[in-house]
């Protein structure tokens, strides 16, 4: 999974690749239907909080997640 995130050409964090499948895939999925305007935040975001960085704990992706689950 994790050579798919290859073609997003965002950063990715080396610790997805220690994550489920499932969630691997979500995050995917949740980077892939970023706007221009989030991909921008999202790699300003990554580059100042370096390696203490979580997607499963950014705000955009807590929110995705609750718009998709409903």
């Amino acid at each position: 999974m994790t050579t798919y995130f290859e073609s997003l050409k965002l950063p990715i964090s080396p610790k997805i690749s220690t994550l489920s499948e499932e969630d691997q895939a979500l995050i995917f999925n949740y980077l892939n239907n970023l706007t221009e305007t989030e991909k921008i935040c999202y790699k300003i975001a990554y580059q100042h909080l370096g390696s203490s960085f979580d997607i499963l704990r950014s705000n955009g992706y807590i929110d995705w997640l609750k718009k998709k689950s409903s």
